[in-house]
């Protein structure tokens, strides 16, 4: 049935998780760019028949104007079911910018195809140059924070040497305890490698 392997592809989609990413699935996406080119094939060959029998395209409601039209529809279908698989991959990618910043974990880069992840880097340093021209950093807090240091704990041995925003730097041992700024902490915490301690 036609548009049947475009369709597998948005419900792919929408059976995950709200927000999440499974693999961009290319062999998918390949299978039905393949029928896209073959129904284009189809309906050009039936609209040069047409045109070879001097019939008026507009006017003639025969077996080729109807086979036409279903591969019309279909080419549309398809492109429709490709366009929703990559636009909402692509909102989820952008949003992944604002939750876990500039630097993808790598089983998320993994789940990612090479043109998502360009997509990401050239987004990521548009959003950078950006906050450079105004000077501040958008990625921080969503919510204004009530004060400007946190106590945190590390969960991941991140290393000594780590720079602040403050010029110093500190060493982040596993299980160790910071009071940190909230900026600088924030990168850590959306990556998993700190906890917020409460109190």
């Amino acid at each position: 049935m036609y548009g049947r392997t475009a369709c597998q592809l948005v419900k792919e989609f929408a059976s995950g998780d709200k927000g999440q990413l499974v693999s961009f699935n290319s062999d998918l996406v390949q299978q039905v760019v393949a029928e896209c080119s073959q129904h284009l094939l189809e309906l050009q060959s039936l609209i040069r028949k047409m045109e070879e029998e001097r019939l008026d395209i507009q006017t003639v409601r025969n077996a080729d104007y109807y086979g036409a039209l279903i591969h019309h529809l279909t080419l549309v279908r398809n492109k429709r079911c490709l366009m929703a698989y990559v636009y909402n991959r692509a909102e989820i990618i952008r949003n992944l910018l604002w939750k876990i910043g500039h630097v993808l974990p790598q089983e998320i880069e993994e789940k990612l195809s090479h043109a998502e992840g360009e997509y990401f880097k050239k987004h990521s340093a548009a959003l950078k140059y950006y906050m450079s021209k105004v000077m501040i950093d958008l990625t921080v807090d969503m919510v204004p924070p009530k004060d400007p240091y946190i106590k945190v704990r590390v969960l991941d041995d991140i290393g000594d040497g780590i720079l602040l925003s403050d010029d110093k730097t500190a060493n982040f041992a596993c299980h160790s305890m910071h009071l940190l700024k909230r900026t600088d902490a924030e990168q850590f915490i959306s990556r998993g490698q700190m906890e917020e301690l409460s109190g």
